[in-house]
């Protein structure tokens, strides 16, 4: 239940930084020529407006401000993030032909939590919102967006995976591998997309923008300026950086080019299926031996909030619960009679928890109790939690461990690549006519 790669909170991060560049989009707006609309691209059976498209580059503008990176020429940025909404148009037209929508109940979860992390109520949360200028329901739709294509990729992409043992077996028996397991990369990325079927002369003129784009770094541009300016890939706004991967976790493509790289240095032009490539390693480390890790043995009641159970109302139960164990009730009697975690069964006990196998709410808790204490109510994308711990230990990974790490960086490896080119395929397929220069 509590491995992240079960628990995939991206879309909340996202919302989080919407909540700063929708702000920032509104303290904007009195600075902006009015002009009358037009239509700048059309999506299958969508538009995207002048005016949509301007509103997305004062976030970028702001979000590049706030980064301290300098913004490309105004026409280069627009070029890009139309292209970005362009795609992201495609996505959320191919989720509604597919009958994946989010409702409200659970895009109101979803709100519920982007306004605690912001240690605000949910009505503040709105009141913070219409105060800057921002209709509360464009917000909604914005985060209910962000998580349709994160179900989207799930669905398409990640559920269709399939890691086979011999796999396992060739990577954990591969010595480049193992190196790369021990090595870890602060990596910047730039992508320039290559289309689907693309005719010799589309490949050339992409690589030559590619080239384009290496020719500036060579002569000292800023990458992240670059990057903002060139690169087709998610990362885009955010200088380019995916920053530290693992070697195992990175596309093959990188890691040979990477393990070979000094601090600091930029790639040449690397071709893969998706398009042209370049990376800079902004810093690398690592060392040998054995990879010993400190593991906790935890037990938790979970009480999951719901449409009958409110948040107040499990924090209150969990309370009631810590006091019933502080008076020395059994631990796992209490779990058995009402954690609704499949752990219940076994008294809460959820075995040896390494770092990273629980969502970072859940492990902060954790982290901060010692051997016997128990923790106060703990909210996580789940409900809400007691945890004990029980006992820790430093171990060194075992055979079944090294395993699951690695079958977890393949998943990670062709989960990147595969969304890559499912996502090339899916903006290819759809109807779009451009009309940006249109006058």
């Amino acid at each position: 239940m509590f491995l992240n790669r079960i628990f995939k909170s991206w879309p909340l991060g996202i919302a989080a930084a919407l909540l700063l560049t929708h702000t920032a989009w509104a303290q904007q707006k009195p600075r902006q020529v009015i002009t009358l609309d037009r239509i700048v691209a059309v999506i299958n059976d969508e538009v995207i407006t002048r005016n949509d498209l301007n509103a997305r580059i004062a976030m970028a503008e702001e979000q590049l401000r706030r980064q301290g990176t300098p913004a490309p020429a105004r026409p280069d940025l627009e070029r890009q993030l139309l292209q970005r909404m362009i795609t992201d148009r495609a996505q959320l037209h191919f989720a509604k032909e597919n009958g994946l929508r989010i409702d409200d109940v659970e895009l109101d979860r979803a709100i519920g939590r982007i306004a605690e992390d912001n240690k605000l109520s949910t009505t503040q949360l709105r009141a913070a919102i219409e105060k800057d200028g921002v209709p509360f329901a464009s917000f909604r739709e914005d985060i209910r967006n962000q998580i349709v294509m994160s179900r989207l990729r799930e669905r398409e992409v990640e559920d269709k995976i399939i890691i086979t043992e011999s796999e396992i077996d060739n990577m954990l028996a591969n010595p480049q591998q193992q190196a790369a397991g021990v090595d870890e990369f602060n990596v910047s990325h730039i992508l320039v997309r290559v289309p689907e079927n693309a005719s010799p002369d589309q490949i050339q003129s992409r690589l030559t923008r590619a080239e384009e784009a290496l020719t500036q770094l060579k002569g000292g541009a800023n990458f992240r300026q670059v990057a903002a300016a060139f690169s087709e890939s998610p990362d885009a706004l955010q200088g380019g950086s995916m920053g530290w991967r693992d070697g195992e976790r990175l596309p093959t493509l990188f890691f040979d080019a990477l393990r070979n790289m000094k601090t600091g240095e930029l790639s040449g032009v690397l071709r893969s299926p998706n398009g042209f490539h370049l990376l800079k390693l902004d810093d690398r480390r690592g060392g040998q031996g054995p990879a010993m890790v400190q593991q906790t043995n935890a037990r938790h009641i979970l009480i999951k909030a719901s449409e009958l159970v409110s948040d107040n109302e499990a924090r209150t139960r969990l309370r009631n619960l810590k006091e019933r164990l502080e008076n020395k009730t059994d631990f796992a009697q209490l779990a058995r009679s009402n954690s609704e975690d499949t752990s219940a069964s076994k008294g809460g006990d959820l075995g040896w928890i390494s770092p990273g196998d629980t969502v970072p709410e859940f492990e902060r808790a954790m982290n901060a109790l010692k051997p016997g204490e128990i923790s106060d109510p703990v909210r996580s994308p789940f409900g809400w939690h007691l945890i004990q711990v029980v006992e820790r230990r430093s171990a060194d990974l075992s055979k079944e461990r090294r395993r699951l790490t690695a079958r977890q960086a393949l998943r990670e490896r062709k989960s990147e690549e595969a969304y890559e080119e499912w996502v090339r395929q899916l903006r290819d397929r759809a109807f779009v006519e451009m009309r940006l220069d249109e006058r």
